[in-house]
């Protein structure tokens, strides 16, 4: 697996090698810095340790702190990366130079939050009739059975929290690789608002 943390700054227009204009998403990756290393003979698999974000000095606790290698800022973002394709050291630093050559990521970052919503918005329900006397508009109507069992089964469709979830759209295309300002340009939906962390893999199932 190829992935670095970044942020998603927001959309704009780019074109292709082909000459065709495409809206995309800028995504800015920062330093990723390698602070650790898991190995099959010691933890049992591979995988390697990212931090990004600068961390302001007041919130650099001690048992936090504890865990980066001597000479290594603490950062605000950690992620562990099992299985890394690329051999790399403690202390080095990656970039969006990572991804050449590669054609389509995954994303992953955590949605929208849209606070809480009613079953029409939620899930899709058609609602009732319009008309003036219906009394029967927006609501979910009955939930349970007045037969045995007489309850209301768990995963049933209804009001409640939406949004804020972790996502993971597949298969974008990166359209392009801005070396010098250190930014991804794909062409999908990305999840989350703008300025909100994502963590971009090569795509797996391309």
């Amino acid at each position: 697996m190829l992935g670095l943390m970044g942020k998603k700054i927001g959309m704009t227009q780019a074109f292709d090698e082909r000459g065709v204009l495409n809206g995309v998403t800028v995504i800015r990756v920062e330093p990723n810095v390698v602070i650790g290393e898991r190995t099959q003979e010691k933890n049992g698999y591979s995988a390697l340790i990212l931090a990004t974000a600068s961390l302001k000095k007041k919130r650099q606790k001690k048992p936090y702190a504890g865990q980066f290698p001597p000479g290594i800022e603490p950062t605000a973002r950690l992620r562990e990366v099992r299985d890394f394709e690329k051999k790399c050291g403690v202390g080095e630093k990656l970039g969006v130079e990572l991804f050449e050559g590669v054609g389509f990521v995954d994303i992953k970052g955590v949605s929208k939050g849209k606070g809480f919503q009613g079953v029409m918005k939620r899930h899709g329900f058609k609602g009732g009739p319009k008309s003036h006397g219906s009394k029967f508009h927006r609501a979910p109507g009955s939930t349970g059975s007045s037969a045995f069992p007489s309850r209301v089964f768990p995963g049933t469709r209804m009001p409640g929290h939406m949004g804020a979830d972790n996502v993971t759209v597949k298969n974008l295309r990166l359209v392009k690789i801005d070396r010098e300002n250190s930014v991804l340009l794909v062409r999908g939906a990305v999840p989350g608002p703008r300025g909100g962390r994502v963590f971009v893999q090569k795509a797996v199932s391309r």
